[in-house]
């Protein structure tokens, strides 16, 4: 059950979060490593180097791992740069250098001088690319290392290190103080990236939001602008009419105010009508578009025969809407909407799949399905008595729809960690009339060829 817990909350968990998490765990695994690789053996009875140099290894990583977490919060712009984490790890780290340097042998000894070598660039490289993490020009980066390099061979002269064991260790800590430096900076410029795009996209689609509402807006602004323009002059018309003894004009332009007012009605109805309407043929051509940009492979398949004939939503045949009604194909086109939008917001979909199959006297059958599993699986059946077991809100509004028509609605996770969602409803039976008695192909499906477009992501 815990196992099951963790893996839904991982699964919950947005694509930046995801990286972020793997970004911080990252500098956590690095004071793993200082102390279980390198502190730990100095407890031996034979280590070269003291057992005091624990402690201070411990107290290194531990800042260290504090610093690098904290200015990572800094660098997404969640909180202050952590100032005195970073000062405390620059002085633990100098302060473990010169300790090293300290008790590097003087006489020639080959084990001695490698742990005192590997303790010097562990505490070299992970508290410069701790530090790395709290700065955001290369150049300062560059500059931390070039710092870390002259106190390396100050400690040497200072303790007399002879020369070849000063350079050795000098290029030791250059190397390894530049590969942790690349790895944290661009750790930390991934994450900042990842989020940066996140917000992007976010943005993206409120702007889409505003859009559409400015249009909708305008349509409204367009259509009723002029009809009050006019209702408010012949209004004032009429008063001024009527005040003057006028009556029967006044009438007349009243009575005009009241055919434009019903036409101003009969058109904001046409407006409401065409906001609210939904195609299937353009709710399929607008999911391949955003599937694709999001960087999802979209296919469409029409099935009713063998073989497949590549091209676009804008090639699907003309019979295949023959059997369809304009109720069925927008109640179809709410759930292409529906399940698009559940892709992008709910999974982490590589790619979709739409199935579309209609066959007279049977049911018009969509299959949406997709390889990212949603946050929580959900299975809806509507008709035949089903009861909805879990839904939400878009679902049951699905539910809802095609349920008038006497369809129903089923979506939950299939195997092969797949999510289905599948929309049924019934057509009405050819009449005898509709095709000629000779012609065998007459109870064929409508459906004849699938048509397939593949987005390769």
């Amino acid at each position: 059950m815990a196992r099951t817990r963790a893996t839904g909350s991982w699964a919950g968990k947005s694509k930046p979060a995801k990286v972020e998490i793997y970004t911080r765990w990252s500098f956590h695994s690095f004071a793993l490593v200082e102390v279980g690789v390198v502190a730990l053996p100095l407890l031996r009875a034979d280590s070269p180097v003291g057992g005091w140099f624990l402690l201070l290894v411990c107290a290194h990583a531990l800042v260290a791992a504090a610093a690098s977490s904290y200015a990572l919060s800094w660098a997404l712009g969640r909180q202050a740069r952590p100032v005195r984490l970073l000062i405390a790890t620059a002085v633990l780290t100098t302060v473990g250098i010169v300790a090293a340097m300290s008790v590097f042998p003087r006489e020639p000894n080959v084990e001695e001088a490698q742990s005192v070598a590997y303790l010097l660039v562990t505490f070299a490289g992970f508290g410069v690319g701790a530090l790395a993490v709290g700065v955001r020009r290369v150049r300062s980066m560059l500059l931390m290392v070039l710092a870390t390099l002259v106190v390396v061979a100050v400690a040497g002269l200072v303790f007399r290190v002879g020369f070849a064991a000063v350079l050795g260790n000098v290029m030791g800590v250059l190397l390894a103080s530049l590969a942790l430096v690349f790895a944290c900076g661009f750790s930390v410029w991934l994450a900042k990236s990842v989020w940066e795009l996140d917000s992007a996209r976010e943005l993206q689609a409120r702007l889409a939001v505003a859009e559409e509402r400015l249009r909708f807006g305008r349509d409204m602004h367009d259509v009723m602008g002029r009809n009050l323009a006019v209702i408010a002059l012949k209004s004032e018309l009429a008063l001024q009419l009527a005040r003057r003894g006028g009556t029967e004009q006044a009438a007349e332009q009243m009575a005009e105010v009241q055919r434009i007012a019903r036409e101003s009605q009969r058109e904001v109805r046409a407006v409401v009508r065409g906001y609210r309407e939904v195609d299937l043929h353009t709710e399929l051509e607008g999911a391949r578009g955003v599937l694709e940009a999001a960087g999802i492979g979209f296919q469409l398949d029409l099935e009713g025969a063998a073989g497949a004939v590549p091209g676009g939503v804008e090639e699907l045949p003309g019979g295949l809407y023959g059997g369809l009604t304009p109720e069925v194909r927008s109640a179809l086109g709410w759930v292409v909407r529906e399940a698009a939008t559940n892709v992008l917001r709910h999974g982490d979909a590589r790619h979709c799949t739409v199935r579309l199959t209609v066959r007279e006297g049977d049911d018009a059958v969509l299959v949406v399905e997709n390889d990212g599993l949603p946050e929580q699986g959900v299975l809806v059946r509507v008709g035949s008595g089903g009861t909805p077991r879990t839904a939400g809100a878009g679902l049951a509004g699905l539910r809802e729809r095609l349920a008038t028509l006497g369809g129903t609605l089923d979506a939950g996770p299939v195997a092969g960690a797949r999510f289905r969602l599948t929309a049924r409803v019934p057509l009405p039976a050819p009449s005898a009339s509709s095709a000629p008695s000779g012609d065998a192909t007459a109870a064929e499906p409508v459906a004849h060829r699938p048509v397939s477009d593949e987005v390769t992501a």
